[in-house]
């Protein structure tokens, strides 16, 4: 497959980034201790190789990868979108570490994912190929189901702060705003 000059770089960025990834999974995967965390990265371990996978053959076929990519389906598991029923746990950087702690895996995977969406989404605007921007799109969101499942974990369990806007911060934001009509469509 023919890539432009800006597709074959994004793409080996992306890959580098994939190597990352996959290795910090492989090492989280034997060190956490919940096991609802351990599920987790356990099931999203395969979709990330396929992900690099992917890659590899864009960068290295000449027809380009051979598949498309599964996208998972969102799974809000919370009670409340606007509050936490765990009380926030504070938390202060270990200075010497020789195990990462579940709440560090978590973190760690959540900063990742939230990183790589933000790069896949960049690269999807860049792309003049068709069938890469797809893929591209199909990962972030990836990317960001992924991330919302781990944050739902960390809320559960105090390491991720969740609170409800006052009600007097959504009408000073709402106030600021009038709605528009909008155009009838024409045809």
């Amino acid at each position: 497959m023919q890539l432009t000059v800006r597709e074959a770089q994004d793409l080996h960025e992306l890959a580098l980034s994939c190597v990352n990834s996959i290795t910090n999974m492989a090492c989280f995967m034997n060190q956490v201790q919940d096991a609802e965390l351990k599920s987790i990265l356990q099931k999203h371990f395969p979709l990330h190789i396929k992900d690099y996978n992917m890659k590899v053959e864009y960068l290295s076929k000449a027809e380009g990868a051979s598949s498309e990519f599964p996208v998972p389906d969102l799974q809000p598991i919370l009670q409340s979108f606007t509050q936490s029923q765990a009380s926030p746990i504070p938390v202060t950087p270990r200075t010497s570490v020789q195990q990462f702690e579940d709440r560090e895996i978590a973190t760690a995977y959540l900063l990742t994912l939230k990183r790589a969406g933000r790069e896949y989404a960049w690269s999807a605007m860049e792309m003049s190929n068709p069938d890469i921007r797809i893929f591209l799109e199909d990962v972030f969101r990836m990317s960001s189901r992924h991330a919302y499942e781990v944050w739902q974990w960390m809320v559960k369990k105090g390491y991720y702060p969740l609170e409800a806007a006052s009600s007097m911060t959504l009408t000073t934001l709402g106030n600021m705003y009038q709605l528009v009509r909008e155009p009838i469509a024409v045809q």
